[in-house]
């Protein structure tokens, strides 16, 4: 099995990646036994015609031209293409699901998927085009198409026809055999290399998520009990015990937060209207209970995308242990797909707390010691982050409304032979842009933090771990008075917290 972290290891290194020798030999094995099991016997994709044309027997002189057929009739989609980190994620796991021996594919497969990784040739795979069933038939198809020295690659940072590249590079295309076009088409891999790079990004959201919200808990001032180790492990949620463990630890050297049993336990009280509030408003107060399920969520979902990973997930399976050639359908998306649904309600909902958080900074009337937009300047001649707040909240309006499921838009197509499918990739791509959105309300939200932060002049009462997430921000945004144009200043922070090295002090998902 492969992890997670093995898996985050290869797609955002340089590593070069080969082909071992009992790989070679496992693949080897499988595609002699399917070739040898074949003779005399009516196999799927083998000697037959695809989805509803298995019906039609293919052939022997008509073998190889099939393999060439599908992966060329199917490369058929439209939108621009995925991104190239998407890409190598999904080209990731469709060799490591042909190296498990079950797809009886020639191990040169493998091979030529591995020289595009590692000189970073990366196949051009529309947005559109995949039910999620059967897999990702006409991505994958693209992603195939390249193999053979056919479309077009991103290579050294542009756009180039697959042939010109392979030529410069020395590469000859790869030569199709058996079943080798209808494996490279037929499976999980594109919804799967979008699902782990969601995860990887919904992780890094949720380690801003609990930092922010513990910022701003300092900014206000507010008691640290809400993160009390005995009031959230009350609650048998792992989730939330352990986004209040990991807040806890955050805020370690913090003399902004209060404590409550000094403050209104051990002193008397005789007034009748208190000055400061007794509890803070629920998006400060609940943070652990709101990013608990965000916690558990990304947790299994994690798991889940790993688990597909590490599958095999064409049709059909070719197992020698059995003798046996099973027909099934371990390419339906139903895991993948109902997974991302689920991670992109989650991460809308962080989104919709960071929003609600930048809400009450803004609003001077409900903060009572910032002023209004979080404004250094002349109030009615300059305006803080006012206009920064329009966009946060159209963008998590966005979420909101994308967030309604995709896992249960199945549209019967291909004859009804696809009678139910998954729409695991429109899942996942769905989920991608709910993802990102987050990080561009992140971004506005840790300005205005930091924009707060100075007009208190909290830097040196913040713990270790908020301090140097203001200097980082204010590394890219200097406070500011006067009003500029912001658009850029927000680009810059959002890919600092999507791409920056993060040391991430919470326990692993």
């Amino acid at each position: 099995m492969i992890t997670f972290q093995q898996i985050e290891k290869l797609l955002y290194t340089d590593k070069s990646l080969k082909i071992g020798k009992d790989v070679i030999e496992r693949m080897d094995k499988s595609y002699q036994f399917l070739e040898m099991f074949s003779r005399n016997k009516i196999i799927y994709g083998v000697n037959t015609g695809f989805g509803p044309m298995a019906q039609y027997r293919i052939s022997d002189k008509d073998l190889n031209a099939l393999q060439y057929n599908i992966v060329r009739s199917h490369s058929s989609g439209t939108g621009p293409s995925l991104k190239p980190i998407e890409v190598k994620a999904a080209m990731l796991a469709r060799l490591y699901t042909f190296s498990l021996g079950y797809s009886g594919v020639q191990h040169q497969v493998v091979e030529q998927l591995i020289t595009f990784i590692n000189k970073g040739i990366y196949p051009y795979i529309p947005e559109h085009g995949s039910v999620g069933a059967s897999g990702d038939l006409v991505q994958l198809a693209h992603l195939a198409l390249t193999l053979i020295g056919e479309g077009e690659v991103f290579y050294k940072g542009q756009w180039q026809p697959t042939a010109s590249v392979l030529q410069s590079e020395g590469i000859a295309p790869l030569r199709l055999q058996m079943r080798d076009g209808l494996a490279l088409c037929n499976g999980t891999a594109v919804m799967t290399g979008i699902g782990f790079v969601n995860v990887r990004n919904a992780r890094r959201l949720l380690h801003f998520a609990m930092l922010t919200s513990l910022l701003i808990n300092e900014i206000a001032s507010s008691y640290d009990d809400c993160f009390a180790e005995k009031l959230n492990n009350l609650k048998c949620h792992k989730g939330q015990q352990n986004v209040a463990a990991t807040m806890r630890k955050m805020a370690e050297g913090s003399h902004c937060l209060r404590d409550r049993q000094q403050e209104l336990y051990e002193q008397k009280h005789s007034e009748q209207i208190f000055d400061t509030k007794v509890q803070p408003y629920y998006s400060l107060r609940c943070v652990p209970q709101v990013l608990g399920p965000v916690w558990d969520t990304i947790a299994n979902v994690q798991e889940v995308v790993v688990n597909e990973f590490n599958s095999v997930d064409d049709n059909p399976i070719v197992d020698i242990e059995t003798g046996n050639v099973y027909h099934g359908g371990n390419f339906h998306g139903d895991y993948v797909s109902l997974e991302m649904d689920k991670l992109k309600i989650a991460v809308t909902k962080l989104t919709m707390l960071a929003e609600r958080q930048l809400n009450y900074i803004c609003h001077d009337r409900i903060n009572g010691i910032l002023p209004p937009f979080v404004n250094l300047g002349k109030l009615g001649l300059n305006y803080g982050i006012q206009a920064m707040q329009f966009t946060a909240t159209s963008t998590t309006a966005e979420s909101q409304t994308l967030s309604n499921p995709m896992y249960v838009h199945s549209i019967p197509n291909n004859n009804d032979n696809q009678d139910i499918v998954s729409m695991g990739t429109n899942s996942a791509l769905i989920a991608r842009k709910v993802i990102d959105n987050a990080f561009q309300v992140m971004a506005i939200y840790s300005i205005g933090l930091a924009q707060a932060v100075d007009c208190l002049q909290l830097n040196k009462k913040l713990s270790t771990e908020t301090s140097a997430f203001y200097q980082n921000i204010r590394k890219i945004v200097p406070a500011f008075i006067d009003d500029t144009p912001k658009y850029q200043d927000i680009q810059n922070v959002y890919d600092w917290l999507k791409d920056s090295e993060l040391n991430l002090t919470y326990q692993e998902l």
